[in-house]
Parts: structure tokens; sequence; C-alpha cells
């Protein structure tokens, strides 16, 4: 194995180690962090309460129960969150500190460097992920006995590439504008408003309802929820599975090249390090 081979596999490591480091010094932070993921999930266990048996009719593909429905729609809605916000991040941060230019002037692809630098994020936020089901597990009744793990996790691989697709085009948008990031806005925003978070897509008005089909998020949260309260095999999911998958093929590539042209782009008119 080359030299350049065996690199570009440690540099996943290096930067995870610097991440984790970093997060380490920084204890009193991971500590609210955990402290205001078991106050919200605290929170929506007392809006279940008082929603009661009113929101049954449009909860009944889901089992019935809000408080499980909204559970997995705040775990899951911020794990995906991170899918859209890690790879401009990581641009920005570079930017700040000044060491995104010592980084791209290295041999390493650009790309490798930026999804080695969002690792951490994913990782942290798949510790959220299992404190959110912990705490409503520990604390407040929920139960996933009937979850199909093999498409919780079909859902969950076909959801991060989508989801990266547009977190690569967001950092694209960094590079080249370094501010106002619309795609932020139109997949993060839109995405709690109508992608089924916090309450089922069916009680919007039909015309919401039709924009709802055009976010992702919306898939991905229904296939989730199906197959961790129901127990769903992959096969009842194919659908969600087959739009989130044709969004992944066709959109990660096309926000690679669109980042690629962004950064080549900053670096013939010298703005990279502007923020």
């Amino acid at each position: 194995m080359s030299q350049s081979a065996i690199h570009v596999m440690a540099l996943p490591f290096v930067f995870l180690q610097r991440d984790f480091s970093i997060a380490k010094s920084y204890r009193l932070s991971f500590l609210y962090q955990t402290v205001g993921t078991f106050f919200s999930v605290f929170m929506f266990y007392f809006i279940a309460r008082l929603v009661g048996e009113t929101a049954a009719p449009s909860l009944a593909a889901y089992g019935g129960a809000y408080f499980p429905f909204v559970l997995i729609g705040i775990a899951f809605y911020r794990f995906l969150g991170v899918g859209l916000s890690a790879f401009s991040n990581a641009i920005r941060e570079g930017q700040i500190t000044g060491t995104l230019e010592a980084m791209l002037a290295s041999p390493t692809r650009p790309v490798t460097i930026l999804i080695s630098s969002s690792l951490w994020p994913f990782l942290f936020a798949g510790y959220e992920v299992l404190l959110y089901f912990f705490l409503g597990a520990a604390f407040f009744g929920f139960q996933a006995g009937h979850a199909n793990l093999l498409s919780v996790a079909a859902v969950l691989a076909v959801t991060l590439l989508c989801f990266s697709a547009f977190g690569i085009l967001s950092a694209a948008f960094v590079v080249r504008y370094k501010r106002g990031d619309p795609v932020l806005f139109v997949a993060g925003t839109l995405s709690a408003l109508l992608g089924g978070a916090y309450y089922p897509v069916s009680i919007l008005p039909e015309m919401l309802q039709k924009c709802s089909d055009l976010l992702p998020l919306t898939y991905s949260l229904r296939a989730m929820r199906l197959a961790i309260l129901q127990g769903a095999p992959v096969s009842d999911l194919a659908g969600d599975l087959r739009v989130l998958g044709l969004l992944a093929a066709v959109g990660l590539p096309a926000s690679l090249v669109l980042f690629a042209r962004a950064l080549g782009r900053a670096k013939e008119e010298g703005t990279l390090l502007q923020y």
C-alpha cells in the first residue's frame, strides 16, 4: 500500500482525535448539552400528556401515541441537521482559525479533508440520539422493542447520504458567498416546519402537504418511525427509501462538483479565507 493511501486512511482518525481533544477540553459544554437533552425530552413528555388521546387518529400508522412519535422526530431531526451543517461549519471554522488554506495546500483531496473534518459532529449527534432514547426509556416509558434494526440501519444510511449532499452544497455556498446560506434555510427551517418532526404531516393543509412531499426529511422520518415503532421490514419502506436514494444518487455528485468549482473560484480570487 502506498504512503499516500495510508495517509488518506489515517486522516479521518487524525481529525477525530483532534476534535475529541477539543471537545474534551470543554467539559461544561458537554454537560450543558446533556442536561439540555434531558429537559427537551422532559418537556415533550408533558406536551404528550397534554395532547393525550386527541392525536391518536392522526398517529394511527405509528401506534397512536404522541410521545414516541415526537421523541423520534426530535432525536433524528437533530441528527440529520448535522448532515446539513457539519460540512459548512467545518469550512467556516477553518476560515476563522486560518487553517483552511494550509489544509487545502496539502496533497490530500479537498473532499477528503471536508469529510474527515466533519466526522466528529456526526459521532456526537449519534450519541445524542442514543441519549434521547435512553432518557425516554429510562424515565418516560418509551419502548422500541419492536424495532426492525435492519430497516433502521437502511433508513439511516440512505438518509445520511441524502442530507450530506445538501450539507456539501451548503459548504460550497459558504466558500463562494460566505454568508446568507439559503440551503440551511430551505432544507433546515422548512424541514422543521413541514417535515413532520413535531407533528404528523397529515394535519397540514393540503397545499402544505404537497410542499412536504418535496422535503427529504418527510420520507426519512416516516420510514424511521415505521421501522422503530411498527417493526416495518425494508420491503414496506421501499417507496421512501427509493426517493431518498434517488436524491442521494443525484445530489452527492452534483454537490461535490459544485463544491470543487466554488473552491477553485475562491482560490483564483484569493477569497478563500474571507468570511
